[in-house]
């Protein structure tokens, strides 16, 4: 009896492996592909779109705490923040770090991109860093998106 038992034990594994075997194989070959398309500089982003409109702005935090935000060409304040705005705060401490990085102050304005395909885009032209706002969210994005026209009496186009 325990022989029928090892034969069928047997049988039952050895049809597990060769599907399994397989799956290595796929698998393998996935992160081989992978690696080269990597290692051969492949970029799998698409292409950004036009840039539609910009917006150069300075970023400095008040005394109270609250963000304020000027226009870098007319230095007129355009916006404020008060409270948490835990979005703002981590976007902006993200660009700032790579900016203490490299040993960069913070006097050179961000730029506000709004693309023709409707994303959105916050680029630090020093670092080349930048952060793809539409990535977080619709109401993230907004945050942002309201900076736009901020302090205009009349509408950008």
């Amino acid at each position: 009896m325990s022989t029928l038992h090892n034969d069928h034990w047997s049988q039952h594994n050895h049809g597990l492996s060769r599907p399994m075997a397989w799956i290595g194989v796929v698998l393998l070959a996935v992160l081989v592909a992978l690696g080269l398309a990597r290692w051969s500089g492949l970029d799998p982003r698409t292409p950004d779109a036009a840039v539609q409109w910009q917006r150069a702005l300075q970023f400095s935090d008040l005394p109270n705490g609250d963000i304020a935000v000027l226009d870098a060409d007319t230095q007129k304040r355009v916006a404020r923040f008060s409270g948490e705005q835990g979005f703002l705060r981590s976007t902006l401490r993200a660009l700032a770090r790579e900016r203490h990085r490299e040993k960069i102050g913070p006097e050179a304005p961000l730029l506000l991109m709004g693309r023709t395909d409707g994303r959105l885009t916050l680029l630090d032209p020093t670092t080349q860093q930048r952060i793809d706002l539409e990535s977080f969210g619709p109401s993230n994005a907004a945050v942002f998106a309201g900076l736009r026209l901020a302090g205009h009496d009349t509408p950008i186009r």
